[in-house]
C-alpha cells in the first residue's frame, strides 16, 4: 500500500503524525523491519522510550534512547549526521533545534522518519514552519519542499465485533505540493489530497468513509476522529484495501499503490 511504499524512498524526509495511541510508533517499526529485511543499510534509530527491538538482519540497526544514551534528540541528530547512516528514526520532532538538523539530515541524502502530535497531514506542515522565527520561515518553507516525501496521518478506530483497524490520511509531496509548500499555500493541500488518489494520496474522512460503507467502524467513532465529520460519508475509496500484515489486533486500511511513482516525479527536484 502507500505506507508500505515508503519504505522504498532512498531519502527525504516523511512524517508520521496523530495522537498518542494511534499507532505511529508501529508504523514506523513496521517499516524499519522492511528496510531491515530488503536493504543492506545502516539504521539509527532515536527514541523515548524505545519501544520496539529491532534485531539487526541484513541492516545494521543501533537504537539509542533519549535520557539514557543521549541528552536529546537534537545530540543524537547531530552526532547521527556523522556517522553516515541511510535511515534515520525520529521518535518526535519536539523543538526548532531537532527540527532544523532533520531536515538536514533528510536534505544531505538520508531518509528521515519522524513524528508529530498534529490532528492532519497539512497541519503538520505548518508546525514545522510555525517553529521558526518569522525571518527564517520562507528558508524552511524552501527546505521542507526540497526534502518531504509524504505525510502520514493516523488514527486507531475500534473495529465492530472486536480489535481495531488504522485509517490514514496520506499527503504525498508531488511537485504540486512542494510548489504549495513554498508559496505558503498550505491550505490548498487539502483539495490537492481529495483530487490526487492516483498519486496515492488519501484524506482522513475518505479512509473513514470507506471503514462505514464497509460496515467495518460505526459511524459515530468515525466522526469522533474527525475533523470534517460531515464529509465522511460523502467519500468512498475503493482502491483501499485492509493489509493481510495486521499487527496484534490491529488491521492497516490504507491507499493503494502510487507513492513511488509520485515521488520519482518529484523527490529529487529541489527546484519544482
Amino acid at each position: 500500500d502507500s505506507v508500505g511504499e515508503l519504505a522504498d524512498v532512498p531519502h527525504g524526509l516523511v512524517l508520521f503524525t496523530g495522537p498518542t495511541g494511534a499507532g505511529k510508533s508501529t508504523t514506523q517499526a513496521s517499516l524499519i523491519d522492511w528496510i531491515n529485511m530488503n536493504r543492506a543499510q545502516h539504521i539509527i534509530t532515536i527514541e523515548d522510550p524505545i519501544e520496539y527491538l529491532h534485531a539487526s538482519k541484513r541492516c545494521v540497526i543501533e537504537q539509542r534512547e533519549v535520557g539514557v544514551d543521549t541528552p536529546s534528540f537534537a545530540h543524537a541528530l547531530r552526532a547521527a549526521l556523522r556517522e553516515d547512516p541511510d535511515v534515520v528514526l525520529v521518535g518526535e520532532l519536539r523543538d526548532l533545534e531537532s527540527i532544523a538538523i532533520a531536515l538536514t539530515v533528510a536534505e544531505t541524502g538520508h531518509l528521515v522518519f519522524g513524528t508529530l502530535h498534529t490532528n492532519d497531514a497539512a497541519q503538520a506542515v505548518h508546525r514545522l514552519v510555525d517553529v521558526f522565527p518569522a525571518e527564517q520561515q520562507q528558508q524552511i518553507r524552501v527546505q521542507l519542499g526540497s526534502t518531504l516525501i509524504a505525510v502520514v496521518h493516523q488514527e486507531l478506530l475500534p473495529r465492530i465485533g472486536g480489535g481495531r483497524v488504522a485509517a490514514f490520511e496520506v499527503l504525498v509531496a508531488t511537485p504540486a505540493v512542494r510548489n504549495l509548500i513554498r508559496d505558503n499555500k498550505v491550505g490548498q493541500l487539502r483539495n490537492v489530497m481529495v483530487t490526487s488518489s492516483d498519486a496515492g494520496m488519501c484524506t482522513l474522512e475518505s479512509a473513514l468513509g470507506w471503514l462505514v460503507r464497509s460496515g467495518i467502524v460505526a459511524h459515530e467513532d468515525a466522526a469522533a476522529r474527525s475533523m470534517y465529520p460531515a464529509e465522511i460519508l460523502n467519500h468512498t475509496a475503493p482502491y483501499m484495501r485492509e493489509s493481510p500484515d495486521a499487527v496484534d489486533d490491529t488491521a492497516v486500511v490504507a491507499p493503494g499503490r502510487g507513492v513511488a511513482r509520485a515521488v520519482a516525479g518529484g523527490s529529487h527536484d529541489k527546484t519544482a
